[in-house]
């Protein structure tokens, strides 16, 4: 009887492993008791009574021990190299082109490093995001840093500002300082997963996948697509996120990976979680290890056997889009050289080290009044910009709201286009500025629109135009009918006296 708790009590599958400890020594043996040294029938026997006694507590219930699973929840040896042939094969005629995984005959060390780079860099954007949008992120990337020295020498600026629109910047951040790390020591790319783990941003599966794909180290990879394929093939019920139950997906993939080709069978493994064995509506029909998998055979082939997905937490901010305009009294209006604040985030934690708009978290759903309150008291505590004071307001208006989703946050986000001409000019109220902890910095309207910015800065943007475009044209109106009003005598002479001169 397997271990998988495949709809099944904790008792009955404590009960089946007292069941297996009490057969005679010709009993299947557990990975653990292989692998150690032997052991004499008394302390054998010493050792399941205090099991025995330990399970019998109430007060002391806890899951099965990983490392005692029974070896019936590993594959078979022929289940095993049927797996492997089916995969490779399959893989080998329907994997997708795909950039990163072009490849050089050359089995020298340069080109096993440059490849290596390129699969560190295409599994990093690949984190949270498809395969159709990396493509093009990928390339870029790759023209204007095309090895890890000359990424290296990029500035974590001009690195945000080409991964502007993927998300995650933490692991762009990361991607810029293993490669300055990298090169700074010298000894060429690592080529190990126990040296990859070493860098920066690194973890278990990419490790394996560069150690693997570039180097051909036997090692496995696990993500989500890989999970997703392991749970159907064993009908894994258990909460992927657990703990115990990651540690079992990589004893598995450990089992299956091949010798031989283990860059390969890893790829073949997520391609086919990725194209076939689908989150929902999975094509088992096509699927060239369906044999083999219990979940298809019990008719359960759909999402059943993952957990679904945590609530996202629900936030609710408001974004100010401060432009400051121009001149120093009302008679420069007709200037139209503002600029806009942007504030740089911090370096931790979401979107870190990247610029917004002057942006607040709020308490929950609230109204215009509410969220206006809040946004002057940051103006002023943050850049001194206090309407009653230093500043004047020439127009103010809330000019939309969206939903911007992260994987664990649901944003919405609140619209506010706030125009300002300080009193005594820019330049002065910028040299009194005090930045402090916050760092930020004015930008025209030319340089805005160049900048990589982040996908929720864009959608701020989408809102403003329609309302600047009737700013700037209620502005136009008002000047010109300001104009002509203290002028319509000397229009009416003009052109009375033009009329005279036709006549005669």
């Amino acid at each position: 009887m397997s271990l998988v708790l495949w709809n099944k009590s904790l008792f009955s599958a404590v009960s089946s492993l007292e069941l297996r400890t009490s057969l005679s020594s010709s009993s299947r043996s557990t990975p653990f008791e292989q692998n150690s040294s032997f052991c004499s029938l008394t302390m054998d026997n010493e050792r399941k009574t205090k099991k025995k006694k330990e399970r019998q507590l109430p007060e002391k219930k806890t899951a099965l021990p990983l490392e005692e699973e029974d070896i019936e929840d590993l594959f078979s040896e022929k289940e095993v190299k049927k797996i492997r042939q089916s995969l490779l094969q399959w893989y080998d005629k329907n994997q997708r082109e795909l950039p990163w995984r072009e490849r050089s005959e050359s089995d020298k060390e340069e080109e096993k490093e440059k490849r290596a780079y390129g699969v560190w860099v295409s599994e990093v954007m690949l984190q949270q995001t498809r395969v159709q949008t990396v493509i093009d992120y990928y390339n870029r990337w790759m023209t204007k840093w095309p090895t890890i020295h000359h990424l290296a020498k990029a500035s974590l600026e001009e690195v945000n500002e080409m991964w502007a629109g993927l998300g995650y910047y933490r692991r762009a951040r990361f991607l810029l300082e293993g490669a300055k790390m990298i090169v700074a020591e010298g000894d060429g790319f690592p080529n190990t997963v126990s040296d990859l783990r070493k860098v920066p941003g690194i973890g278990n599966y990419t490790a394996g996948a560069i150690a693997s794909i570039a180097f051909k180290e036997v090692v496995p990879v696990v993500d989500g697509n890989v999970i997703r394929v392991l749970a159907r093939l064993k009908a894994i019920s258990a909460n992927p996120k657990d703990t115990s139950t990651v540690k079992n997906f990589w004893k598995l993939a450990t089992q299956l990976v091949d010798s031989c080709r283990p860059g390969d069978f890893n790829q073949s493994l997520m391609e086919l979680g990725a194209v076939i064995c689908t989150p929902l509506n999975p094509n088992c029909t096509s699927c060239p290890v369906s044999d083999k998998c219990q979940a298809y055979s019990m008719s359960k082939c759909d999402n059943s056997v993952l957990v679904l997905k945590a609530r996202q937490r629900h936030d609710v901010s408001a974004a100010c889009v401060v432009e400051i305009l121009g001149g120093n009294d009302e008679s420069e209006r007709t200037q139209p050289d503002g600029v806009f604040i942007l504030v740089k985030r911090r370096d931790e934690g979401l979107l870190a080290g990247l610029w917004e708009f002057p942006s607040i978290i709020l308490d929950g759903e609230t109204d215009i009044t509410t969220r206006r309150e809040a946004a002057e008291c940051f103006l002023k505590k943050s850049f001194n910009l206090d309407p009653r004071n230093n500043c004047s307001i020439i127009l103010r208006e809330d000019v939309g709201e969206f939903v911007h989703i992260f994987s664990h946050i649901r944003l919405k986000v609140h619209v506010e286009l706030l125009v300002l001409r300080i009193k005594g000019g820019i330049d002065k109220w910028v040299e009194k500025q005090d930045k402090g902890t916050l760092s930020w910095k004015c930008v025209d309207g030319g340089t805005l629109a160049s900048m990589g910015l982040t996908s929720g800065v864009r959608k701020v943007m989408m809102e403003l135009p329609l309302i600047i475009t009737y700013f700037w044209s209620w502005l136009a109106l008002f000047l010109i009918g300001t104009w002509i009003k203290p002028n319509i005598g000397f229009l009416w002479i003009v052109g009375d006296q033009e009329t005279r001169q036709q006549s005669r």
